[in-house]
């Protein structure tokens, strides 16, 4: 541990830029992305060496995504659940408001995004020790990447003269340069790429938000004198800040709000593997390159094709005669891209959205607390399900006005309540749910439950639902 650090990941944002694997649903953050695990894994284990307690904040849609991994890395903390995004400046002034109300009231907080990609744990933390003793003066410590290339993707932190705790002062930051000036920004030898990592005391984040951002403060202050709070079933604190008062909040980021007008802004240098994972581009770069410097995951294939990145995970993705291309597949959509056009994915999320394309937000298979369901196939009056159950867990006690359910279980065993009757089912055997019926979905075993959901009736949305039992808070109070 490092000098008490309490370690707070902004879980934040939609990463439209990597459409389609991320989608607002479920964001790049919480996507396999780098083998098996997702850039909000990695976060975690890296600052898990750093602080014993974690805060995270980010939407309430996405609460089970963060505190299942948090539980899969053994770690309880904090789930500051925002209702409303509003940027980088309120998620991190209630993070503060939250540690100043604790038995320390001026504790020192490292701000992380939980989508960058660092590999190197020890570099890292010895790179946040090395600010520690600026923030522990009173300043705000900004960990600034070496930059490799003039990229025009990223702000840009100018360092000024040396000080003898070991940071540079902050000269000015500079926004998303064109090519030409990011280049003279790289032979000027004084420029660092922007990480959007900070470390300072909870007292001076909200001292400097009093100054530069008095209403933002004033609403989060608001917002989190009446916060509620929850025990999760794997221990975490959810924290729910006041809705309305929230959403009074404007939204800013944590740069324009204080960085740039503060005073007292240190930077340190982050050496060594960065990237935060912002495009395609950015993807494909982590991957070694092949023959003729394809880069390939999953079940790519390439034949006469130079420079193509395929992502291609369920099925066969052959490009053929292609060069500078960007293949990323999916069950339910497709992108192929100009190499050079990876930052503009996101005017396709727009286009699509505009056409409302649900595709464009949502994939097929959606994650649940209890586990997740992929639509399989869907008519008029019939939709098809495949629903995965975690160990242990439990659908609502519920029912539907307007279909009926036909379960086959095809993995593990599953506890139903349908009416009266609580019986087992067994790989192969299959109950029906008549319309209107109170019933419940378990997995009491010690192996995922998976089986195949047949729907009918005249009408199949989502929200055709009325819960009278839920582990999850999902009741209407």
């Amino acid at each position: 541990m490092i000098a008490q650090i309490t370690p707070v990941i902004l879980c934040g944002g939609s990463g439209t830029r990597l459409w389609p694997l991320s989608r607002k649903s479920f964001p790049k953050q919480f996507v396999p992305i780098i083998g098996d695990k997702s850039l909000l894994d990695l976060t975690i284990a890296r600052l898990a060496p750093i602080g014993s307690h974690i805060m995270a904040i980010a939407g309430e849609d996405h609460r089970f995504l963060v505190a299942g991994a948090m539980q899969g890395a053994g770690i309880r903390g904090d789930l500051l659940l925002e209702p409303v995004a509003r940027n980088t400046a309120a998620a991190m002034a209630v993070a503060a408001l939250r540690a100043a109300s604790g038995p320390n009231d001026d504790p020192l907080l490292l701000f992380c995004p939980a989508d960058h990609h660092i590999p190197d744990t020890t570099a890292f933390g010895k790179t946040v020790a090395s600010g520690v003793a600026a923030a522990n003066a009173g300043a705000i410590v900004t960990f600034g990447v070496v930059p490799g290339f003039p990229a025009t993707g990223y702000g840009y932190i100018l360092r000024g003269q040396p000080r003898t705790d070991g940071s540079w002062q902050v000269d000015k930051f500079i926004e998303k340069p064109d090519v030409e000036a990011a280049t003279g920004l790289l032979l000027a030898g004084n420029a660092l790429w922007n990480a959007g990592i900070f470390l300072c005391r909870a007292q001076v984040l909200l001292a400097a938000l009093q100054a530069h951002a008095p209403d933002i403060l004033q609403a989060c202050r608001h917002a989190m004198a009446t916060a509620s709070e929850e025990i999760a079933s794997n221990g975490c604190r959810f924290i729910r800040p006041d809705p309305d008062a929230f959403a009074s909040c404007r939204a800013q980021s944590i740069d324009y709000a204080v960085m740039e007008p503060h005073d007292a802004i240190v930077t340190v240098p982050l050496t060594g593997q960065w990237s935060d994972v912002g495009s395609w581009h950015a993807v494909a770069n982590l991957c070694e390159p092949g023959p003729d410097m394809n880069r390939i995951k999953g079940m790519g294939f390439a034949l006469h094709a130079t420079h193509t990145y395929i992502n291609a995970p369920h099925r066969p993705v052959v490009a053929l005669g292609t060069h500078n291309l960007l293949i990323v597949d999916t069950p339910d959509a497709l992108l192929v891209a100009a190499e050079n056009c990876a930052e503009q994915v996101k005017d396709v999320v727009a286009m699509l959205e505009k056409a409302h394309c649900a595709q464009a937000v949502s994939h097929s298979k959606v994650m649940r607390p209890w586990g997740w369901y992929d639509s399989i196939d869907a008519g008029e009056r019939f939709q098809v399900k495949r629903i995965g159950v975690k160990p242990g867990a439990a659908l609502s006690l519920q029912k539907h006005y307007h279909r009926a359910e036909h379960w086959v279980v095809v993995k593990g065993t599953a506890e139903v309540t349908c009416g009266e009757d609580k019986f087992l089912l067994v790989e192969n055997q299959s109950t029906y749910i008549p319309a209107g019926e109170i019933h419940r979905l378990a997995n009491p075993g010690k192996v995922e439950l998976e089986l195949i959901e047949i729907q009918s009736g005249s009408y199949l949305g989502e929200d055709d639902i009325q819960r009278l039992e839920d582990s999850y808070g999902r009741i209407a109070k």
